[in-house]
């Protein structure tokens, strides 16, 4: 594939507002988890919750557009100067050749639980505030992307669980390579809701206490909520100063259960060997991989069986839901974001709250944050269905 140039990024997650701030976090090894203080029943669980929310309402000129996934987005987009560059994008391009490739999984459903449980009766109607095309439909976030950029170019939101983020790079590179455009607004954006949090703890998923990816004594996940977002344009003269491309991807969907990988880890590694493919890499290329690592006992084990049989044990890795907790859609553009860190920052962010690796574990999984370069970085999310996702980055 002709390589993606990734221009400027974006984020806002539980370990603050703009990349800045995740990244300072990584390196001082500072959880944004919190014990949970969202739902008004008890769930005894950790959160990454992003602060102050509630208090940043949308103007009223996209007041419609009002939700906590869109305001979360809006927060991402106004920050890092990353407004600014997709307008200088948008006026070396023209705004309908710049697409906006959004992945996320439940966009504003919580809007729609809270009209529910407001109702004066079972039987009342949703109150008008609820508007499903602008806040709970899957697109919304899109439209509202789209809308506050002044961008009128191909358009997509991904919905295949946690690789929908990760996917949405696919669609990107897709578009530009069909020519359709030539540049590419791409994200992942989930926020909180009854849904995740009580639908992950009726499959006993949720941990009692922060996440600790790939520990033997791991007990599940901590979901978070994240907008981050990168601009990708073609690699060249117009693109001159990027230092980060997109080098390859792959994806598979192995089907095997709703919500449980293959076993034997077919369709990870089949994602991780058709991004080395599409790249003209080998496994010995890669320099770091950037875990899905939800610290499930069947996840983790899963993504090992699978590494383990195409990189052996040599390529150090590492999750990050430690610090953010698993952002569901937007898990894929948090480890895009770990992966930039490792290929300019010089960090191999370690694993955040674990302290003994799983015996059977055979990979290399980094528990202290290593000071060195990368130049080439596999990254990995996997959705529930066995909808997988694997991206390579590497310096320009």
């Amino acid at each position: 594939m002709q390589p993606l140039a990734v221009t400027h990024l974006t984020s806002v997650n539980a370990l603050g507002i703009g990349c800045a701030a995740t990244y300072a976090a990584l390196r001082r090894r500072q959880t944004g988890l919190i014990p949970n203080n969202f739902t008004a029943d008890p769930l005894e669980t950790w959160i990454g919750r992003v602060a102050a929310v509630e208090e940043r309402p949308l103007s009223k000129a996209v007041g419609h557009f009002d939700c906590r996934n869109n305001r979360l987005a809006h927060m991402a987009l106004a920050a890092d100067d990353f407004a600014p560059a997709v307008a200088d994008a948008r006026g070396r391009y023209g705004p309908g050749r710049i697409g906006v490739f959004i992945g996320t999984s439940t966009g504003g459903i919580l809007e729609t639980e809270l009209g529910y449980r407001g109702r004066p009766s079972p039987h009342a109607t949703l109150p008008p505030s609820v508007q499903i095309r602008y806040q709970h439909n899957l697109f919304s976030v899109v439209d509202f992307t789209r809308a506050f950029l002044g961008l009128w170019g191909p358009a997509a939101a991904v919905s295949t669980a946690c690789s929908s983020s990760a996917k949405a790079f696919v669609h990107a590179s897709r578009c530009i390579a069909a020519g359709l455009c030539d540049a590419a607004v791409v994200g992942g954006v989930d926020s909180l809701c009854y849904t995740t949090l009580y639908g992950f703890h009726s499959l006993q998923l949720l941990s009692p206490e922060p996440c600790r990816p790939f520990d033997a004594h791991r007990s599940g996940i901590s979901i978070g909520e994240a907008a981050s977002f990168a601009l990708v344009e073609r690699a060249g003269p117009s693109a001159a100063d990027a230092e980060i491309v997109l080098l390859g991807y792959g994806e598979s969907s192995d089907a095997h259960h709703m919500a449980s990988p293959d076993p034997n880890g077919a369709g990870a590694r089949s994602a991780m060997a058709a991004a080395l493919s599409r790249g003209g890499l080998r496994p010995s290329d890669i320099d770091y991989i950037v875990l899905h690592g939800t610290a499930t006992q069947m996840n983790d084990e899963v993504e090992d069986l699978a590494i383990a049989g195409l990189f052996g044990h040599g390529v150090p890795a590492s999750s990050i839901k430690g610090w953010t907790g698993h952002t569901l859609g937007a898990a894929g553009m948090m480890n895009a974001l770990a992966a930039v860190c490792a290929l300019s920052g010089h960090l191999l962010p370690g694993t955040l709250n674990t302290s003994v690796v799983d015996p059977r574990v055979r990979i290399d999984v980094l528990l202290q944050n290593a000071e060195r370069q990368a130049e080439r970085v596999l990254v990995n999310a996997f959705g529930f269905g066995g909808s997988n996702c694997s991206l390579i980055f590497g310096r320009c």
